[in-house]
């Protein structure tokens, strides 16, 4: 190949890969001042939104970070004045469910329960917002929200473990730095998948010498054993089972007994069984037989709501899918994963996966109109990205990081962070009826980190009668507020 042939496939390949780059918006964040009016107090803030650059160590951008910050005016140079970095889970969700969820001045319009309601959605002043207590900073990592990487492939570097908790340290490092924070209490509060990146990140930051007062789990899954219905893997089986009887509870599947018990008596009891009869007997594996065998067939049925010949044929171990298609299949209805409470009906009534999740497909729309509309018309930035709500591209493109490390499993670099820094508190919350992140799997995960005795009274629990967004639950949302508000004054204590 002759100096010219060379010459101009260097230059095709660099004109190939500028047409590959996106045309990241190159804007200064725009800073909005607003106000809410919360009993007899009107709480004044300043809300900052645009993006911060990821770069590589020559400098190069390589994706943008958009965030939102609420600041609560009048406290901008108060050093005891927390501040809270924020986001949600999916692999591949926003921060807009938490953002205008339960945690903002404003949140989407809904039912008591958290149901929607008709178009046109709106927004309304939250009384319950986290401001009240905290400076918050909402996150959208590279692939949500409007959050993009320079290029495609530059996308898939973060959309994995590591390459998720590098950037997202990045991002809380560049904003200390440039809105004079580093003296903060500093917390973390994510939703599902955010919880096991926060775990991660409790180690990852501390390391880059920022170490936090506290973190607040919501929908906990540190550990991913506890979901992954594999076989041979009988874990999942026995960490979702009271979420089962949770929702067979609210449904009114149980016998009259249970049902007429108050929610948490009836979990109580079914987990004591779990750990007593249900382990045991499901490690005999196919050993397991005869009367015994009859016998637990039986009580799993009681306990879940299902008939005895399913679990019979279902070899007494439910699938978290199978169960959410059956357990209201004599009424022609599915259940919800995110949130047990909501139904939904399928096309078929005799297919043994539900189409849909309801308590996903139902809010999805209503939470990216008005999001859309929030960021335009109240923190006045304009532009032409899409907002991505739920990404299934980055979901479907995750990387887990090496299969040889077993299940992922955040919860060592948690434990790591709270044996390295005695100050750093825990509270955990977690919804009676979320399939997604059970709460007796967030226990099951506590139970087993290796947490030193005297570090144990540093986490804490709070339960919720929702799923796993229990704040968009009215009474919820309420107990989810006092429960925080409490938290972060303990964590604060000298």
């Amino acid at each position: 190949m002759s100096d010219k042939t060379a010459a101009n496939a260097t230059d095709d390949k660099a004109k190939d890969d500028a047409k590959k780059r996106r045309p990241l918006e190159q804007r200064d964040p725009v800073t909005t001042s607003h106000s809410i009016r919360i009993g007899r107090t009107t709480l004044e803030y300043d809300v900052t939104f645009g993006a911060l650059p990821i770069t590589d160590e020559y400098g190069e951008v390589e994706a943008h970070i958009y965030f939102t910050a609420y600041i609560a005016k009048g406290q901008k140079n108060d050093p005891t004045r927390p501040l809270t970095f924020t986001y949600n889970g999916g692999p591949g969700s926003s921060s807009a469910w938490l953002h205008l969820g339960g945690l903002s001045p404003k949140r989407v319009d809904l039912t008591d329960m958290g149901d929607t309601k008709a178009p046109p959605h709106t927004l309304v002043d939250n009384t319950e917002t986290w401001l009240q207590f905290t400076d918050m900073v909402f996150i959208d990592p590279v692939g949500t929200g409007f959050s993009q990487g320079a290029t495609p492939e530059l996308d898939k570097k973060f959309w994995g473990v590591e390459g998720d908790l590098e950037s997202v340290a990045e991002v809380i490092r560049l904003y200390l730095g440039r809105y004079g924070r580093w003296t903060s209490p500093i917390f973390l509060a994510g939703e599902s998948y955010g919880t096991f990146r926060s775990a991660g990140l409790a180690s990852l930051l501390f390391d880059r010498g920022i170490a936090l007062n506290g973190i607040v789990l919501i929908s906990t899954i540190l550990n991913m054993q506890t979901a992954r219905f594999t076989p041979g893997n009988d874990l999942p089986h026995a960490t979702f089972f009271p979420t089962y009887t949770a929702a067979a509870w609210y449904h009114q599947k149980l016998a009259k007994d249970l049902q007429n018990r108050p929610l948490e008596s009836v979990i109580s009891e079914v987990e004591e069984w779990v750990d007593t009869v249900y382990v045991p007997a499901l490690h005999k594996g196919d050993l397991l037989a005869g009367k015994e065998r009859d016998q637990l067939i039986t009580q799993v049925a009681r306990y879940s709501g299902l008939s005895e010949e399913y679990v019979e044929r279902a070899n007494l171990r439910i699938w978290i899918h199978r169960f959410i298609k059956e357990l209201l299949r004599d009424r022609k209805q599915t259940i919800g994963r995110i949130d047990a409470r909501f139904t939904a009906r399928d096309l078929s009534h005799v297919s043994e996966m539900p189409e849909f999740d309801p308590s996903v497909t139902y809010p999805g729309p209503v939470y990216t109109s008005t999001y859309n509309a929030y960021i335009r018309d109240e923190l006045g930035w304009q532009t032409d990205i899409e907002f991505e709500m739920m990404s299934g591209e980055v979901n479907k493109h995750w990387d887990w990081g090496s299969a040889a490390e077993g299940y992922p499993d955040t919860s060592e670099r948690l434990r790591s962070a709270m044996h390295r820094y005695r100050h750093l508190k825990v509270l955990v919350q977690q919804g009676y009826y979320d399939f997604a992140t059970p709460h007796y799997a967030a226990e099951y995960t506590f139970r087993h980190m290796g947490i030193a005795p005297e570090f144990q009274d540093n986490v804490e629990w709070a339960y919720y009668e929702a799923g796993h967004m229990m704040y968009i639950d009215r009474k919820c949302r309420e107990k989810m507020y006092a429960d925080t508000v409490a938290f972060y004054q303990r964590a604060l204590q000298k």
